[in-house]
């Protein structure tokens, strides 16, 4: 059986309160050696910890993201510092901070987006301060993204986790030292440049994740993802590279651990 990681998932979501124990045995049982269960949110953040602490084989990231952003500015701001010492805590299977970053499909508004903008900053000054590498999510803000890096540097990096399928945000990520990560988008029929963006990848850069319980790849797409489902983007990478499964396996696994020390 081919050992696979899962580097982003949400097992913590409401979505799997009903079976979480069952798929994560069945999970187990199928060969994902390890997955990474990101927070999103203070309260995801928090089960996402217990969930870590309770499987060895799981991972946690914790972080407020875009999304998630309280409207009240003093509110983010005590969220923010609720995740510090969530994180000073538990040192050993959190691995990053995220998923942070922009997303102006969503927020329209100026002021709101100024937060996430404030919100990123902050988190990247906590990543270089607890020494972890971040976890990002930007969508539609792309330049944003970009030039808050470049004036934010952070010092253990990190992933553009389910990258868009931008050229210029792979390129310009790499340049900044980032690992990319894909997820089921690059399996739709409708992705048509999938191949050529993964190429774009380096070996020591790319990485693989289901962002479960959503994007279900095809041929499963329109389900409930989880991280079995890592395989059918593993695929699709083999088969963009030209190389083994078993190779895209032993890729994406070294370099997981390398970017998320485990």
């Amino acid at each position: 059986m081919i050992e696979l990681i899962d580097s982003h998932a949400h097992l913590d979501d409401e979505k799997f309160d009903n079976d979480r124990e069952e798929i994560i045995s069945k999970i187990k049982d199928a060969g994902i050696k390890n997955f990474i269960t990101a927070g999103y949110s203070l309260g995801s953040s928090k089960k996402a910890v217990e969930l870590a602490e309770k499987y060895d084989f799981i991972y946690a990231t914790c972080g407020i993201s875009p999304n998630d952003i309280p409207q009240d500015e003093d509110e983010m701001w005590k969220q923010i510092s609720e995740i510090e010492g969530m994180v000073e805590k538990q040192k050993n299977k959190i691995v990053a901070i995220g998923e942070i970053g922009l997303d102006y499909y969503w927020e329209k508004d100026e002021k709101m987006r100024e937060l996430q903008r404030k919100a990123f900053i902050k988190q990247i000054e906590l990543a270089n301060k607890l020494n972890l590498p971040i976890v990002i999510h930007t969508r539609e803000a792309i330049m944003d993204t970009l030039e808050i890096l470049k004036q934010n540097p952070v010092d253990k990096k990190g992933v553009f986790h389910c990258c868009s399928q931008n050229r210029e945000l792979i390129k310009e990520g790499l340049k900044l030292g980032f690992y990319i990560s894909f997820a089921g988008p690059i399996t739709f029929k409708s992705s048509k440049n999938a191949e050529e963006m993964i190429n774009l990848v380096p070996d020591n850069r790319i990485l693989i994740e289901t962002d479960s319980p959503y994007l279900a790849p095809e041929p499963v797409r329109g389900t409930r993802n989880d991280c079995r489902n890592v395989k059918y983007i593993a695929e699709k990478i083999a088969k963009a590279k030209n190389i083994s499964l078993e190779e895209v396996s032993k890729i994406t696994m070294q370099n997981s651990r390398e970017i998320f020390n485990i």
